[in-house]
């Protein structure tokens, strides 16, 4: 397991740490890997592809419509043959 030092950490916040600690039975260290463990486990994860992040912005505000040209026939294939 690795282990990480806070430096700078604010008194208020020690101070509401250390009573939140006291409140469950617990050590500062230990209540600090609780936090840190509920506050990552919950996050949602990040889309993988650029599309569903465009999708998840965009449906956000209600979406938008995108008028769609007409689409043409397929071109025949060029003929290597001769």
């Amino acid at each position: 397991m690795a282990s990480m030092t806070i430096r700078n950490l604010d008194d208020g916040l020690k101070a509401r740490l250390r009573i939140r600690a006291a409140e469950h039975g617990r050590s500062m260290e230990e209540e600090a890997r609780d936090i840190l463990r509920v506050a990552l486990m919950s996050s949602e994860p990040r889309p993988v592809h650029i599309l569903e992040t465009i999708r998840r912005r965009v449906e956000a505000v209600g979406g938008i419509d995108i008028e769609l040209p007409p689409r043409s026939p397929i071109r025949e294939p060029i003929d290597f043959s001769e």
